[in-house]
């Protein structure tokens, strides 16, 4: 299959991302995928319908033993939190209320932020733009785990603790790959967010709060759902570094899976990527994709060619010129 990238090194490339020039060719042959362009009107109201059931949620389980805090936080609420996390992905790309109101749908991702416990959706924003920007590129895509993650992590047990530990390294390596400044929006993203954490304490004491929080951590970790972090990416067939998942956990994650489609026009909302694929399904019927997350994260613990040194990484002139 031509697998690469275990141990060793990166997989360095000198050509732009595919998803530009496929961009165009596609827009060319079908222009009608430009009226799947815009805010997805229906976005606001199944965010806020997740919100309100994990408040409902964090009343439910005050009372509870702490052992159910942590079962119904790895098996409810860390689901609807994970899914959370693909809502304000999506919101990122203004598909919640469009371009023209960008500031509205910076405060509705801090809506959806909110059963998460932690703040994210600030910061996730100002790291994501270069992710589709500079995909690949050094120093600039902090998606690409660093040198010391592809060094250590390269054997089953220790990819198994690398993917536990997914929630530390996203928020830890954009400090260390590409710091920068702290913004305005994730000051107040900040306030926002333990405001509403100390009233859920003074509601309801610390079980909501370790359930929200550790439903957060668990299941961006060690779980079927964080198998699209590894498939999304991760070179699992040599010279190809974008793949899309067709399967049913779609339906809890905004379409996330269709990964090829939306990085080739990021500004469609997820729930109408399958329109892409439909429409341009000559492109994307032929490309290399997965069928199971649970699978890719098998074989990413076992598969000894594929490791976090599997990411294809380019180096842009804006690094160069520097």
């Amino acid at each position: 299959m031509g697998k690469t990238g275990g141990r060793g090194d990166f997989e360095w490339v000198y050509n732009d991302q595919p998803h530009t020039s496929r961009r165009k060719e596609i827009l060319a042959k079908y222009p009608e995928i430009k009226s799947l362009m815009g805010p997805d009107p229906q976005l606001k109201w199944v965010v806020s319908g997740m919100v309100l059931t994990q408040l409902l949620a964090c009343y439910l389980v005050h009372n509870l033993s702490w052992k159910w805090i942590f079962f119904w936080a790895y098996a409810f609420g860390g689901c609807i939190n994970h899914s959370l996390t693909l809502a304000i992905h999506d919101i990122s790309h203004n598909v919640a209320f469009g371009n023209k109101l960008a500031k509205w749908n910076r405060w509705f991702a801090m809506w959806a932020n909110l059963p998460i416990g932690l703040p994210y959706s600030a910061s996730f924003k100002k790291y994501h733009v270069d992710h589709h920007r500079y995909l690949g590129g050094d120093q600039l895509d902090v998606d690409i785990p660093t040198d010391l993650e592809g060094w250590f992590f390269c054997t089953p047990a220790r990819k198994v603790l690398w993917l536990f530990l997914q929630p530390l390294f996203y928020a830890l390596r954009p400090l260390v790959v590409n710091p920068k400044p702290v913004s305005l929006l994730e000051i107040q993203n900040a306030v926002v967010q333990l405001t509403v954490d100390f009233i859920i304490f003074y509601l309801w004491g610390l079980k909501p709060i370790v359930y929200l929080i550790a439903g957060s951590i668990l299941c961006m970790g060690l779980h079927p759902i964080s198998g699209h972090f590894i498939a999304e990416h991760y070179m699992f067939l040599k010279g190809h570094e974008t793949y899309s998942y067709y399967g049913s956990l779609n339906w809890i994650t905004f379409n996330v899976g269709y990964h090829m489609e939306h990085h080739d026009f990021p500004s469609i909302p997820g729930s109408k990527l399958p329109q892409v694929k439909q429409i341009a399904a000559e492109y994307y019927d032929s490309l290399p994709q997965h069928t199971s997350w649970t699978r890719v994260l098998w074989d990413f613990v076992f598969d000894d060619s594929i490791g976090p040194y599997a990411r294809i990484k380019r180096e842009y002139k804006l690094r160069k010129q520097e």
